[in-house]
């Protein structure tokens, strides 16, 4: 994004970190020229982690699903906080492990020492337990069930006034050097604040703020949706997410792609619920600048429904912004929007997009052609929101 000074994070992994909470900053950190380095104790670069999706399925409590998994990029044992700006722990059961280990509890307290950000989600608030930063009334935020262990701990525990259900908190908390959120429905804000205190300015080529609207439907793929949507909340756009046959408040289901040892094909797995913000008939085109169709298999369902096929025409009529990723370019393909257009491929994409008039290319992850940006998968979400973010006059500077 042009940035003048290079920014690092160090991202503390384990089994069962949260998916959506590793991701969601993991991406948008490396799509504006952050380095983020990925660690996990025991485990050397290479190694893997298990990530799951937490997430409330008509129950209680949240059910843990597992999904795919994140590969590390460093060693532990050769971190120095010197060489960061920021840590960055996800929320997951992993963090109860992590903080009974004497090197990781060790390794926050020296970022703390050295002034540098600490940025928490949900339960890996522990983990600024076990280092005695939360002592002297450290407003904390936290899921609800850390509550008491924060204020044994000596800290506040904070909660966004007026909200009935974690899905209304939008808000999170920075004290110091400690920023918390309660998980993944605070993400947006959650790294609009990670991004400011890391010296990052939001810049708009735009008087007025950009406008995305995502197309969806059941078996959106989880991280094609979510990272996308919370980094442009984060860049100050406005963001909604319609699908046909559903209204706002309604939830559409998700899925992973994770690709298992020996297979041809990845597996496909449940994933986080995503909240429709808005309803079908109050969608008006000429209140967005862009339509991104998220890939999984709701493409399926949205290039069946003539409403879908209808609204993405109109998009075309109006000359706006076009962005797909991986199957998302079977609806645009629908409309003829493909036509005459390079397109980043997987090769499961490759023969779609050439019957469609469209040029399938490759060798790259992330293209961009006009007002027409398409990613290849979901794993090319950095590069995606860096070329996105381009064409809608959107920057972050360091």
């Amino acid at each position: 994004m042009g940035s003048e000074v290079q920014k690092s994070a160090l991202l503390l992994c384990g089994d069962y970190m949260e998916a959506y909470e590793t991701l969601v900053p993991l991406y948008i950190l490396q799509s504006f020229g952050v380095s983020v380095h990925c660690v996990s104790p025991d485990r050397t670069t290479g190694d893997r982690c298990v990530m799951a999706a937490h997430d409330f399925s008509g129950l209680e409590l949240y059910t843990e699903l597992v999904v795919d998994q994140l590969t590390l990029t460093a060693n532990l044992d050769d971190v120095t906080p010197d060489n960061y700006d920021v840590i960055i722990i996800p929320g997951g059961r992993f963090t109860e492990i992590l903080s009974a280990d004497e090197r990781c509890v060790d390794l926050v307290a020296r970022f703390a020492e050295s002034k540098k950000l600490i940025f928490t989600s949900c339960h890996s608030q522990v983990m600024l337990m076990a280092a005695g930063l939360l002592a002297g009334g450290v407003q904390c935020a936290a899921f609800e069930s850390m509550k008491t262990l924060i204020e044994f701990s000596g800290g506040a525990w904070w909660q966004q006034p007026g909200i009935q259900s974690m899905f209304e908190i939008t808000d999170c908390v920075k004290d110091g050097n400690i920023v918390s959120t309660v998980g993944w429905p605070t993400l947006g804000h959650g790294v609009r604040v990670l991004l400011e205190s890391l010296g990052g300015q939001v810049s708009s080529l735009k008087e007025n703020q950009a406008s995305v609207l995502f197309l969806i439907g059941d078996y959106v793929e989880d991280y094609g949706i979510n990272v996308p949507f919370r980094a442009l909340q984060a860049l100050g756009c406005k963001v909604d997410a319609v699908t046909p046959n559903k209204k706002k408040g309604e939830m559409c289901a998700t899925l992973v792609y994770d690709l298992e040892e020996g297979r041809q094909l990845p597996a496909e797995k449940r994933g986080h619920n995503f909240l429709v913000t808005a309803s079908w008939d109050d969608v008006c085109v000429d209140d967005y600048d862009c339509v991104v169709v998220p890939g999984g298999r709701s493409p399926e369902l949205l290039v069946m429904n003539p409403k879908a096929v209808a609204l993405v025409k109109k998009f075309a009529e109006k000359d706006k912004v076009f962005a797909a990723i991986g199957q998302g370019k079977l609806l645009l393909a629908a409309t003829g929007v493909l036509k005459g257009k390079r397109c980043a491929s997987g090769k499961g994409m490759k023969v779609m997009v050439k019957v469609a008039g469209g040029e399938a290319v490759m060798s790259k992850g992330c293209v961009t052609d006009g007002k027409f940006v398409t990613a290849a998968s979901a794993s090319d979400l950095p590069a995606f929101l860096s070329g996105l973010s381009t064409v809608l006059g959107v920057s972050v500077m360091f």
